[in-house]
């Protein structure tokens, strides 16, 4: 059964057994287990849209502190962080942290101008354009940006923000259809298939983050995507999409869902 508690909105399922006895003439309760479900997601915080979006608020109040660390406490404790103007991924309270310090002397303030909206169990995600001012100087820069939150010790917080400058020449873009962007997977796949580390590595970006499945190690440039695919490859992985959400824009695609291998081994 599940539960929705009226107080918060947030929503509890759990696992129940019941046995009645018939006892003065009524049948009462003689045993009741209820416990929440195991390893999974047991309690689902709810959002709405409206809501995801306004988390963007958050971080752009904390930007208007000037203070880096407010700014740092909005991400999640394993965070991760692709700025606009640096070429160093931030994966920890620090290393954010320094970004911004150089980032809060522009005193930026942002505005959304496109915003691209998905909702899952105690996360969410806010992907498209927004716009900067940096009151220093006046300066505008519009970048594609993308946020995916976690509930964490009640709160919701950026576990990857991805920012990028809009590239020149924006009215180049190159078109992909969503069964395109579905058989990119067979590309990725296809390198597992040849059990060569370096053939997987080179099939992400030079700015590629892998967060992997069986280590708890952000992988942030080739030589480590490179390493933890020499171990893996040796279980001699094969996979196949079973549920796919594509989302596209201007010279960039994204592809969600859940996926599984036969570990050929």
């Amino acid at each position: 059964y599940e539960f929705t508690m009226g107080a918060t909105g947030d929503k509890v399922k759990a696992r129940y057994t019941y046995v009645y006895v018939y006892e003065n003439n009524q049948w009462k309760i003689a045993h009741h287990h209820s416990s929440v479900m195991p390893e999974g997601i047991d309690i689902a915080k709810s959002i709405t849209e409206d809501e995801v979006r306004g988390l963007f608020q958050l971080w752009n109040s904390a930007l208007d502190t000037l203070d880096s660390d407010a700014v740092a406490k909005r991400y999640a404790k394993e965070g991760v962080l692709l700025p606009t103007v640096s070429d160093v991924p931030r994966t920890d309270y620090d290393t954010i942290k320094d970004y911004f310090d150089a980032f809060l002397l522009k005193k930026p303030q942002g505005v959304i101008l496109e915003s691209n909206v998905m909702i899952g169990t105690n996360w969410c995600q806010d992907a498209g354009i927004y716009e900067f001012t940096m009151g220093a100087t006046g300066d505008k820069v519009k970048a594609r940006y993308t946020y995916v939150y976690v509930y964490e010790n009640n709160q919701w917080k950026i576990a990857h923000h991805h920012s990028s400058v809009m590239p020149e020449g924006i009215d180049i873009a190159k078109s992909i259809t969503e069964d395109e962007v579905r058989g990119l997977f067979q590309l990725w796949n296809s390198a597992l298939d040849t059990l060569d580390s370096d053939a997987v590595a080179k099939r992400y970006a030079k700015e590629g983050v892998l967060l992997p499945t069986v280590s708890d190690v952000p992988r942030t440039d080739y030589d480590t995507i490179k390493d933890y695919f020499d171990a893996f490859l040796l279980k001699k992985p094969q996979g196949v999409i079973l549920e796919s959400n594509v989302m596209i824009g201007t010279n960039w695609c994204q592809d969600a869902g859940i996926y599984e291998f036969t570990m050929g081994a």
